[in-house]
Formats: structure tokens, sequence, C-alpha cells
């Protein structure tokens, strides 16, 4: 799955990827409430992907992880959250950008990564 989702990437622009994300919302963080069900199903779906990104053997960073993420979660009817952001090296004064996604309280993919990184999209579960 992971292997798909960075065919994606190379050969689908943003554009087209982008209305099979989720429901676009801007801006806004959003959390939803999950059954306890639910969030055992999106911890291990959380583990199976770190495991695989750390084992592929091609680039599996935060984008494929997140668009792994969105498919399995949807796969199992778990509602998510898909997030971008972006923000400044402090080192080197660039912009670096990140992916993540969340389920309920569950970061699945990409990490707690709101102290970090400012939030210019997020994608929900239609």
């Amino acid at each position: 799955m992971l292997g798909i989702s960075r065919l994606l990437i190379i050969t689908i622009t943003f554009r087209r990827l982008a209305p099979y994300l989720g429901k676009p919302v801007g801006l806004c963080a959003y959390s939803h409430l999950l059954t306890s069900k639910q969030e055992a199903q999106a911890v291990d779906i959380a583990r199976v992907i770190r495991l695989t990104a750390r084992y592929c053997p091609w680039v599996a960073n935060c984008f494929p992880q997140a668009i792994t993420a969105r498919i399995l979660l949807g796969l199992y009817r778990i509602p998510y959250s898909l997030y971008f952001g972006l923000c400044r090296d402090p080192d080197t004064n660039e912009f670096k950008a990140h992916a993540w996604v969340t389920a309920g309280r569950i970061p699945v993919s990409g990490g707690q990564s709101f102290h970090l990184y400012a939030v210019v999209g997020c994608y929900l579960k239609p």
C-alpha cells in the first residue's frame, strides 16, 4: 500500500489527488470521537504503517504514509483528519512541509505534529 501511495504521488498532481483525500475544511483542526474498538483499530493501523515504512526499499516519508493511513482508515470506516503543515527550519531558514493523520486522539501517521507545524490544510472523512 505504501508503494501504491508513493506511485500516486509521483504520477498524479495534487489537484487530482486532493478530492480523494477527504472533504477539505481549510485551516481548521478537527478531532473526531471514536469508540474504543475504532481506537484499537487506529492504533493497529498506525503500528503497521510505522513498521512497513521502516523496511520499505523506497522513500516512504510522511506523505505516502498519510495517504496509506487515509486509505486504511477509510476501509475500516474510522473517522480521520489528514493535515498538511509547514514550519521554518531555524538552522537553514527554509520551509519544511509535513503531512500527518489523526483518528480521534490517536496519531496514525506523522506523530504529534501540531506543536511543530502550522496547519495549512485539513481533510476530513467525507
